[in-house]
């Protein structure tokens, strides 16, 4: 296993890699940024143009680009700009791209363009082809490895202008599955349950049939394009959720020899509805298509009333079959395409009916006459079906491009979704069809914005150009550009000058009551967003801010506009997207291929220095993440991680790490929590997965995840034999040890939980606390001997819930305190004589509490009350004898960095009873998963960069601005 093959390893603060499981949601949201993040959010070094070189043949030098930007972990230059060179001759535009690619081997180093790169699109404009090329790595394809190549005409002949792109060089893996598709949709289907059981405690709304409702299909193999690779199975999970039942749908990649998720992202974007708003919606996913529509029919002249008052013309159609006029716009249709336009009556659809598939039973939005009413206009069906046609107008006229794919394809709009019977705040396209929810007392269906229609759509050109993967930086992209073109359409339609003060604001048309800037989702113009305001969080929360961070790059393009005028600006956003920016690009990467497609479309001397200007002024230059500091003392820098927790106890922590460039399996390492000395590797390199380590200081246990099961090992901190524990086909994410005892939890079937335990030196002597379906038990911690729990327990028909403690030398087992009907119970800790616990008394308020009593169950005590001033939404927490520490959110009406998951801690009680609670680090960004060592010192996992690292305090930083 290469570097790893060593028994231990200096600090590796400066060590290369890309982020660590990460995750904080309404309720223990255990999913993060993964070993593919480093790709998903890379930045390309920007470098002066080398000498020329040699071509291929040897006999001619190469001629010298006038930019070349090279790739991130590979010989291939990411962008190579400023050049005009004749392409070998071809038979069409794609062989003639190879040919360039081949003959100029030394500098793009491509060994077999014709073999290893699969053309998937050309797109041609006036004297101009632009050729997409897909990486396959002995056949399969790569994940994001895309690469562009520029051409025009000259001559009769195609001239090279300028390439850009990813293929990634250094892959070096094998692409022999071991793991079936079978296995691997259990294991995808079961890492999306964790994420949904984690953001949830147990207690009302988990009753034995509220189980996450979940399938799987494979979409075959994928090379993660991290480090030398890793083979994976790419499986889409889809299904619904419990509690508000949103939908879910999820793109998890499994390793193909050990089984474990390596990749998780959600697949649902949405236009980001208000906080309140609990479903999402989705983008990129294929839908199936309707059963059809009626061919009949003649063209008319319709008319109908926005909500906002106006009337307006519709083209509609007489539906001969129905003998009705139909929401069906023909007018575009031109040399056979299909580029109708078709508004659909879903009013009552659930949302989970709805992604990435076609409802049963819905048909066209009808109406006797070619005046649509009122039911048309309430639903929002005529604004849907207005500004459809707005965008498709916007684009064709603006840039020739014929509907979202360019070649005519239908689009297709739902209107009345509901959010399973309750109002639907949002809006989505979900790859081939828009879909809008009813909107509720306060917004109006989303349709009713045309920049948020106009931002849907984008969506769908993104997915047919550049293809942005939608988390992490490439997916805050995706929505900035998504948001740039929505509301240039707007601004177009409506003729609003660029210094109008209300001209960036995003969805301001929305509201019944609000004002357009108390409304507005976001402002382009907020002249605010730099880096520095760059939140960095896990894949769990917002994708990994793909709307948390799309207006760093948004405010760079509305600047640009302002600069060079709509037009220009247009001109030159739309060409970056289309023919230089490809799948895992990143702020960097977008920043210059903004900026060549700019030189491309002669946009010179002061209006370039303005393109360059913006981005400067936002904080996008090469390297800019380096500038965003921490706090907090680094014990291992870029973990290559996702899915696993930490451990600490005393003066020790554990975690588990990748190589350097996150393409090997997982191992477990060990460090001191001051940061000196040699890191130790605990486990083996035998191809498993290594996981969820926890230590009491003298063993560390963890879980090791193969192709046929998950075993529980053991090993001392100062060395000796790997002992198995456990082995079965899944586990939890809960474990713990001390001295002899290790607890864990584990789900014997889907949803259902039990705390187990077991003596190291008699492996056989494992107990089940609960069993069953109607006897659960959850969230175990361990301390001095005792274990405490959750027991949700049906009585009589009737669910009881309590915490308990259990006495291992005794045998008593002890209710601290039995919930109050309609309570949920979450995360124990133990620390001295007390126990910890989180609940949730008000079910749906945004707020829980973090409770403490005696063991005996006397003098309870909220430390973190879940009503009144302060009261905070607390996910998780920690504890040594001295400390308690918690995860915890201040709610918000919005997501920004004091709204996201910070630790607090609480200290003994001072004189007088009062406890002292104060942050424990201000750092940008998430802070999750943490482990409490000796005193008041906590390791943790923190995402500032985007990037998770394992860091520490041994104090509270106290009060943060």
């Amino acid at each position: 296993m290469g570097s790893k093959d060593s028994a231990e390893l200096r600090t590796a603060g400066a060590r290369a890699g890309a982020g660590a499981r990460a995750g904080a949601g309404a309720r223990f949201r255990r999913s993060g940024i993964s070993s593919a993040a480093a790709l998903i959010g890379a930045a390309a070094l920007l470098v002066s143009a080398p000498d020329a070189v040699a071509s291929a043949a040897g006999d001619e030098p190469l001629p010298s680009p006038g930019e070349v930007i090279p790739g991130q972990r590979t010989a291939t230059p990411s962008l190579v700009d400023g050049i005009r060179e004749r392409a070998p001759a071809a038979r069409d535009a794609a062989g003639a791209a190879t040919a360039h690619l081949a003959a100029r081997t030394e500098r793009y180093r491509i060994p077999a363009p014709a073999r290893d790169l699969e053309p998937v699109a050309t797109v041609t404009g006036d004297g101009s082809e632009t050729v997409r090329l897909q990486q396959r790595y002995h056949g399969v394809p790569v994940l994001g490895g895309q690469y562009v190549v520029r051409m025009e005409t000259e001559g009769g002949s195609r001239v090279v202008t300028g390439t850009s792109g990813k293929y990634f060089t250094g892959l070096d893996t094998g692409t022999t599955a071991t793991v079936g598709d079978d296995l691997a949709v259990e294991r995808a289907v079961d890492a999306v349950r964790t994420e949904l059981d984690g953001r949830r405690f147990d207690g009302p709304a988990h009753g034995e049939a509220d189980v996450p409702q979940l399938t799987g299909v494979s979409s075959g193999l994928v090379v993660l394009p991290t480090g030398t690779g890793v083979l994976t199975r790419h499986i889409t999970v889809r299904g619904q959720a419990p509690g508000h039942a949103e939908p879910v749908l999820r793109e998890v990649y499994i390793d193909a020899r050990a089984g474990y998720p390596v990749l998780q992202y959600s697949g649902l974007a949405t236009f980001d509805a208000p906080a309140a708003a609990p479903a999402r919606g989705a983008a990129g996913v294929r839908a199936a298509e309707p059963a059809g529509e009626a061919s009949s029919g003649t063209e008319a002249a319709g008319s109908g009333v926005r909500l906002n008052g106006r009337a307006t013309h519709l083209r509609v159609t007489r539906d001969d079959a129905l003998g009705a006029y139909v929401l069906r716009d023909r007018s575009r249709t031109r040399n056979g395409s299909d580029n109708v336009l078709s508004t659909w009556d879903a009013r009552g659809t659930w949302v989970s009916d709805v992604v990435g598939k076609w409802p049963d039973g819905i048909k066209e939005f009808a109406s006797p006459t070619a005046e649509f009413g009122a039911e048309a206009t309430d639903a929002g069906a005529v604004d849907a079906h207005w500004a459809a046609g707005q965008v498709y107008d916007y684009y064709r006229d603006t840039f020739g491009r014929e509907s979202l794919d360019g070649r005519g394809m239908a689009v297709k709009s739902l209107v009345g979704i509901t959010n399973y019977g309750q109002p639907y705040v949002n809006a989505f396209w979900d790859g081939q069809k828009i879909a809008y929810g009813t909107g509720d007392a306060e917004y109006r269906p989303l349709s009713a914005s045309l920049d948020v229609v106009g931002h849907e759509l984008t969506h769908g050109v993104i997915s047919h150009s550049a293809n942005l993967v939608y988390a992490g930086q490439s997916g805050a992209m995706n929505e900035a550009i998504a948001d740039y073109f929505g509301n240039a359409i707007e601004t177009h339609a409506y003729r609003i000058p660029m210094d109008d003060p209300d001209a960036g604001l995003m969805g301001e048309t929305l509201c019944r009551t609000k004002a357009p800037r108390a409304c507005s989702f976001r402002d382009l113009n907020d002249g605010r967003t730099t880096a520095a305001s760059f939140l960095g969080v896990g894949f769990g929360t917002d994708n990994g801010g793909v709307h948390l961070n799309s207006t760093l790059f948004s405010g760079a393009l509305w600047d640009i506009r302002e600069d060079l005028g709509p037009a220009r600006a247009d001109a030159v956003v739309y060409k970056a997207l289309t023919e230089y920016l490809t799948p895992l690009d990143g702020f960097t990467e977008g920043r210059a291929a903004v900026i060549a497609a700019a030189k491309d479309l002669d946009v010179r001397g002061k209006d370039l220095k303005n393109v360059r200007r913006a981005f400067d002024a936002h904080g996008i230059v090469p390297h800019w993440e380096r500038a965003l500091g921490i706090d907090s003392d680094l014990l291992l820098g870029r973990v290559d991680t996702t899915g696993s927790a930490l451990g600490a106890s005393g003066t020790w922590w554990v975690a588990s790490q990748s190589n350097e460039d996150g393409s090997e399996p997982y191992s477990v390492w060990a460090g001191r929590t001051n940061g000196k000395g040699r890191l130790k590797l605990i486990s083996p390199n035998d191809g498993r997965y290594h996981v969820n380590p926890a230590t009491d200081g003298t063993t560390v246990v963890w879980q090791a995840y193969g192709e046929k099961s998950v075993e529980i090992l053991a090993r001392p901190l100062a060395g000796g034999p790997i002992r198995t524990l456990w082995s079965g086909r899944s586990a939890g994410s809960h474990l713990a040890v001390e001295g002899d005892v290790v607890v864990f939890d584990h789900s014997a079937r889907a949803g259902l939980r039990n705390v187990m335990h077991l003596r190291m030196s008699d492996p056989d002597s494992l107990v089940r606390l609960g069993g069953g379906r109607y006897h659960r038990t959850s969230f175990p911690s361990l301390r001095n001997g005792r274990i405490a729990y959750q027991e949700t327990r049906r009585v009589a028909a009737v669910y009881e819930y309590s915490t308990r403690v259990l006495d291992l030398t005794t045998g008593e087992d002890t209710v601290v305190q039995q919930a109050a009907p309609g309570t949920s119970l979450g995360p124990t800790a133990l620390s001295g004589d007390r126990v910890h616990w989180l609940l949730d008394e008000v079910w749906g308020n945004g707020t829980t509490a973090l409770r403490s009593a005696r063991i005996d169950g006397s003098d309870v005590t909220d430390l973190s009350p879940e009503n009144g001033p302060g009261a905070l939404d607390v996910m998780d927490l920690t504890a040594s004898n001295e400390a308690v520490t918690m995860v915890a959110r201040v709610p918000d009406t919005e997501i920004r960095n004091k709204s996201l998951a910070k630790l607090w801690q609480f200290s003994p009680a001072r004189p007088g009873g009062e406890t002292l609670k104060r942050r424990v680090s201000c750092n940008r960004g998430e802070q999750l998963f943490p482990a409490a060592a000796a005193g008041t010192r906590v390791v943790w996992l923190d995402s500032t960069t985007g990037i998770s690292s394992v860091v520490t305090r041994s104090r509270p930083a106290g009060t943060c601005a």
